[in-house]
């Protein structure tokens, strides 16, 4: 018969499990409905530019016969602004300046915007914990559509991911890369840099729970919690 202590960790794992498999879920949606938007976006471009060159064709064959070399090179034209608009990115990526500057409902999927473009820079344990941070931001973004931009509350969350967040990652870029698995006090900077984006992960779901329940008290007061100031010599 297994005793209570056998019964607990058993519980406790299928609770890690639950928890493992919805996060999973969560970013194979996320991972789906984002190219899927990106699909849509560049057929759209593709629509527009090839509506904008047939109509062009149209107007300049009413005035001048276009002929079989003129078909032709409608023809190129359409093909090559398929290819050119289907390689482009949909949109520009964000520049981390321009954080700061972000309305705040808006900031959360800036923010997940420039965590992708650093994503492939960081090592596979920080890359999975991007993802989950991903997951978390689009969850508190309608949220912070209802928070008060002058409001303390509304300085923490931006505190957070617009001023911590990509500090930490920038922090970890600034380490040449053979010294990012060499330790220091203890720690890499690849694990250093785990342990931050761990914390500020736990920290966007600590908000989240506080802004759905209108504990914006607590929320304002978060600020001494989090410490996380990489700088060159102490990640070098």
């Amino acid at each position: 018969m297994p005793n209570d202590v056998d019964r607990l960790l058993a519980r406790g794992e299928e609770l890690i499990e639950r928890s493992r498999a919805r996060t999973e879920g969560a970013l194979a949606t996320r991972t789906r409905k984002r190219r899927e938007a990106e699909i849509l976006a560049r057929l759209g471009r593709i629509a527009a530019a090839d509506a904008v060159i047939i109509i062009a064709a149209i107007v300049i064959g009413m005035f001048v016969p276009l002929g079989m070399f003129g078909a032709l090179a409608v023809m190129a034209l359409l093909i090559l602004a398929t290819l050119v608009f289907a390689s482009l990115p949909v949109t520009s990526a964000p520049r981390v300046e321009q954080l700061v500057q972000v309305p705040l409902k808006a900031l959360p999927s800036t923010t997940e915007r420039w965590l992708e473009t650093q994503r492939l820079a960081l090592p596979a344990p920080a890359r999975t914990l991007v993802d989950s941070i991903g997951v978390k931001l689009e969850t508190l973004a309608p949220q912070l559509a209802r928070l008060d931009e002058a409001s303390p509350a509304a300085n923490e969350v931006r505190k957070l991911i617009g001023e911590q967040l990509p500090e930490l990652v920038k922090g970890y870029g600034r380490v040449p890369e053979p010294l990012r698995t060499v330790p220091r006090n203890g720690m890499t900077p690849d694990q250093q840099l785990a342990q931050g984006l761990q914390v500020i992960d736990e920290e966007i779901a600590e908000m989240t729970a506080q802004l759905a329940q209108g504990d914006l008290d607590a929320l304002a007061t978060r600020g001494n919690f989090l410490q996380i100031k990489y700088k060159d010599d102490e990640l070098g």
